[in-house]
């Protein structure tokens, strides 16, 4: 007899950064996490992801009851449902996030019932997934990039990416200036990205990237705005490193318009729709011939990155990497450069209800 789902909740969590933390376009001195967890069968799945506490509001509002006596084996049905249910206060945005975090959660929830690893349900194409070192904030002094840059080296990782476009790319002398000095501490065999996070022109992407081309950057992310489709076309075509965008995409229609103008497609597991929007963006990319890679939230895209072909990797967001070991059993380090896949039923991780609790906001 198949299960049903018999109970979901929502929680959210505020956690301090070690110190405060900005990219090319926002600051912030905090993460707010909205956790939900779904029951059936003697079993408990867990979802997450990164946004604002309003999230909460929008699981019991307006997806808690249309998910409860769903199928268990059911969510891609259910994640539709979830979609069109928030159809006229607007899905983009918290609502996306809400719905990713709530289909995580089943998706964990199905593979615990079953008593499988979510990577092998899913079907798995690879036993260790690919990771990049990613930080750099601008608000590091050099001390502090320097002893995070080497961190990541020290601890095999090949690959690490830095912020720019600082202040909305009014300081490009110090984006040039912390570009070489990445590439100089992490010598030559280690791959060096940056991201603008949409901070410079078109015209000011390419004038960076020729700057400094010396330090041999391989990855260019959001050299212009993501809702700049031309400009993203523009700067592909100009530099030599890869453009990559597409974090912001929280349905496949976004993801659609950029594939066509970038050389890798990114997807965020916790705002495109979880497990289910995260497959079928993997999907778009593969039809364009393109990889995909994760943004942020590492252990929530472990078991999904294990499962498509045209992974290129998965992003080792400092930020999130803390807050998963803080407030997460069974979130693991990378060895040389990729993270091992969990045995364990579900996605492997256990939520520290004890540990979390100070945090907790809604």
């Amino acid at each position: 007899m198949t299960e049903q789902v018999r109970a979901v909740r929502a929680s959210a969590y505020t956690i301090p950064t070690e110190v405060p933390e900005a990219d090319g376009t926002i600051a912030w001195d905090s993460t707010t996490l909205v956790l939900v967890e779904a029951e059936a069968g003697g079993c408990t799945g867990i979802g997450w992801s990164y946004g604002a506490a309003a999230g909460v509001d929008v699981v019991q509002s307006k997806l808690a009851d249309l998910v409860r006596d769903s199928d268990v084996d059911a969510v891609p049905g259910t994640n539709e449902a979830m979609r069109r249910a928030l159809r006229n206060m607007g899905l983009p945005g918290i609502g996306a996030t809400a719905v990713s975090a709530v289909d995580l959660a089943l998706w964990d929830l199905k593979a615990r019932v079953h008593d499988v690893p979510l990577h092998r349900l899913l079907g798995t194409c690879r036993d260790r997934v690919p990771v990049y070192g990613s930080g750099g904030f601008t608000t590091f002094d050099d001390e502090r990039l320097t002893a995070q840059l080497r961190g990541w080296v020290d601890a095999g990782i090949p690959r690490v990416k830095i912020k720019v476009g600082e202040s909305w790319g009014t300081n490009v002398a110090r984006d040039v200036a912390r570009t070489r000095l990445a590439r100089s501490v992490i010598g030559a065999d280690v791959e060096l990205f940056v991201d603008a996070n949409g901070g410079y022109t078109r015209k000011q992407a390419v004038r960076f990237w020729r700057t400094v081309s010396d330090a041999d950057v391989t990855w260019f992310e959001e050299p212009v705005s993501s809702e700049d489709v031309e400009g993203l076309r523009v700067v592909r075509d100009a530099v030599d490193a890869d453009v990559a965008a597409g974090e912001y995409a929280y349905g496949l229609g976004d993801l659609h318009r950029l594939a066509p103008v970038v050389d890798v497609l990114q997807a965020d597991i916790t705002r495109c729709g979880g497990v289910t929007g995260w497959l079928r963006a993997a999907a778009v990319a593969a039809g364009g011939q393109l990889q995909i890679s994760s943004h942020c939230a590492p252990h929530a895209h472990l078991a999904v990155a294990a499962a498509v072909p045209n992974l290129r990797h998965i992003e080792w967001f400092s930020d999130h990497v803390r807050i998963e070991s803080m407030l997460f059993d069974g979130a693991e380090d990378p060895v040389d450069g990729e993270l091992p896949l969990p045995e364990r039923p579900g996605h492997g991780m256990t939520w520290k209800a004890a540990d979390a609790e100070k945090y907790r906001v809604a």
